[in-house]
């Protein structure tokens, strides 16, 4: 009797237990995963199409287009339905069957996350506009062939290529590193297209439909309440004046180097040349792949942006710098006089002696060696503690001038190139085991010292200022909104007084307008030109030819450098380039056509 009363209770508790885990289950199921299972039938049943915005245009400062969009198009493949004649669809789109092959191989294959058997996948991207008009009515006679819409970037015309930058297709990095993108997204790779990215790029919009079992869109979802607009991106209103930059462009054809041009009073960038340069067409469309591989593998290195990366030994173009150092520190004036004694240091022939904006002119390097050996050494021969000292100081004076250090262009990778200090010549040569004739070249621009073109043109501006300059920027606008740029972050002072650069100017005016200026020929009869000719030695060949100059001496309105590779010296080929643009900018046209003609025809390499 006790077995079967003991036997009942078991009963009991076993459904209870079974009684107890159906309330839970179906606890869990009303209740918990509610939400779960909801939100996976309509993930199942609804489908997402992404609308893409259009990016923002980009404009010269006076309102010209120089970047836009055009109408491209992506042709999809929906592999359940896609059956075609693989000889006539190759023949359609101007590709063999390998590339057939290959672009079907790399839709279905595991890197594809977004492969799906029954949605449409890209098959080629971005096809033009002229293309497509010729093949689209042959097209849609293609079973599982379908066509997106997408806008792709149209240079009106074809310059400003390192400036302007290039957008290209998102990367796994890109990907895990922003949610904004998606894996058929374009982005700015290089530029501004990649520093004004995110007000480029604009806001993607979204489009919800109702799909079948087999995939196929049968009604918008919730009748388009959930739908959201896409949002184009920002313009920007750039600095560059984009008859100035096509005009140097031109002149740079055929040569290695850089033009930089700048408004002394804003910082602001009026051109930037590149040389050599390319079409940023050629990075638009179906056809970057193979354009960039070719552009990429060129031995004149195409790609590299020089105006901020190439570092150089400036030349004799710092000598007004090492001027007005020596002014302020009251170490010279208009009369000081120095010998041009050769024997110190190499020098072309002119007379002697000469004063400071004497020297200015001619381009004396004995005077520089004698100049800032006095900056240095403070007339105490052979105190080691005395040039460590006067070497700090100078040092100091030279970084206020922006040197040493990127100046903070709003394009990314700037370069910083080298001001070199006491710590880098104990390293070269031991602690103290170095003197003034040891490092005397950075006196004239030469040894351990290298700036970028960028820099050398914010040279031009300090010394059109007298003293100060604008941090170099290529934006002005971003969409209906104007930069504002605070002087406390902005404007940079040098350690030099306004004062002392009156006697420089001298200097620099006659380096063009009189008898055995380096720079005579490049006189401008209609504008004052101060400017000062460099020549950058380079061991593997010919030396580089550099000029710095700002226009007109009062109230300057252009500050300007320009670099050439292998061309010599500053007045050959740099000042003549220097001139035209100031009298294009300027004057709005060039009237020397003998000497514009013979910048063109000077080339260097061919094309």
């Amino acid at each position: 009797m006790a077995n079967l009363e003991s036997r009942k209770y078991h009963i009991y508790f076993l459904f209870g237990f079974f009684f107890l885990i159906y309330l839970s289950r179906l606890f869990y199921v009303q209740i918990i995963a509610e939400d779960f299972f909801s939100n996976r039938a309509e993930n199942d049943s609804v489908s997402k199409e992404i609308i893409f915005p259009p990016r923002g245009n980009m404009y010269d400062r006076n309102g010209q287009v120089i970047v836009q969009n055009e109408i491209a198009y992506d042709i999809m493949l929906t592999m359940r339905d896609f059956k075609v004649d693989t000889l006539k669809f190759c023949e359609l789109l101007d590709i063999d069957t390998a590339e057939f092959h290959q672009r079907l191989r790399k839709i279905k294959s595991k890197k594809n996350r977004g492969y799906s058997y029954v949605l449409p996948q890209e098959f080629i991207a971005l096809m033009k506009a002229e293309k497509y008009g010729g093949i689209s009515e042959r097209l849609h006679n293609y079973k599982g062939v379908t066509v997106n819409k997408r806008t792709i970037r149209s240079y009106s015309r074809p310059i400003a290529a390192h400036v302007l930058g290039y957008v290209k297709k998102v990367s796994p990095r890109d990907l895990r590193n922003d949610s904004y993108y998606i894996s058929r997204d374009y982005k700015g790779a290089t530029g501004l297209e990649s520093y004004y990215e995110k007000a480029l790029r604009g806001k993607k919009g979204c489009k919800h439909f109702l799909k079948n079992i087999r995939g196929e869109k049968i009604s918008p979802y919730l009748d388009g309440a959930i739908d959201t607009l896409s949002s184009p991106g920002k313009n920007l209103q750039t600095t560059l004046d984009i008859d100035l930059q096509e005009y140097g462009e031109r002149l740079m054809k055929g040569k290695i180097g850089a033009i930089v041009a700048l408004e002394p009073s804003t910082g602001e960038v009026l051109a930037m040349v590149n040389a050599p340069t390319y079409n940023p067409n050629l990075l638009v469309g179906g056809n970057y792949s193979i354009n960039y591989k070719k552009l990429e593998e060129d031995e004149k290195k195409i790609l590299y942006p020089r105006s901020i990366k190439s570092r150089q030994p400036p030349g004799s173009i710092v000598k007004t710098m090492q001027s007005v150092i020596a002014i302020d520190m009251g170490l010279a004036d208009e009369f000081t006089t120095y010998h041009c004694n050769k024997k110190l240091v190499g020098c072309h022939n002119h007379r002697s002696p000469l004063t400071l904006p004497q020297a200015v002119q001619h381009s004396c390097n004995p005077y520089y060696y004698h100049l800032v050996n006095r900056i240095f050494n403070k007339g105490r021969k052979g105190n080691m503690a005395q040039l460590r000292k006067g070497m700090d100081e100078w040092e100091k004076y030279v970084r206020s001038f922006g040197f040493g250090n990127p100046l903070g262009l709003d394009l990314y990778g700037e370069k910083d190139g080298n001001v070199p200090d006491k710590k880098e010549y104990d390293n070269i040569y031991g602690k103290n085991r170095w003197n003034w004739r040891t490092v005397y070249s950075i006196a004239i621009g030469q040894g351990e010292f290298s700036v970028t073109p960028l820099q050398m043109a914010n040279l031009g501006a300090v010394m059109a200022n007298k003293g100060y300059y604008l941090r170099p920027h290529l934006v002005q606008g971003i969409g209906s909104d104007s930069l504002i740029f605070e002087d406390s972050l902005f404007r940079k002072e040098t350690l030099v007084d306004s004062s002392s650069f009156e006697i420089v100017h001298d200097g620099m005016q006659w380096v063009l307008e009189e008898i055995g200026g380096t720079a005579n020929r490049s006189r401008l009869d209609s504008v004052t030109i101060c400017g000062k000719t460099g020549t950058s030695q380079n061991p593997h060949g010919d030396d580089h030819s550099i000029f710095m100059a700002f226009a007109p001496r009062e109230n300057p309105k252009i500050a300007i450098a320009v670099f050439v590779e292998n061309a010599g010296g500053g007045g050959s080929t740099a000042a003549p380039i220097a001139s035209l643009m100031i009298e294009k900018y300027l004057n709005g046209i060039v009237k020397r056509k003998n000497l514009e003609q013979e910048m063109i025809k000077k080339v260097f390499y061919e094309e």
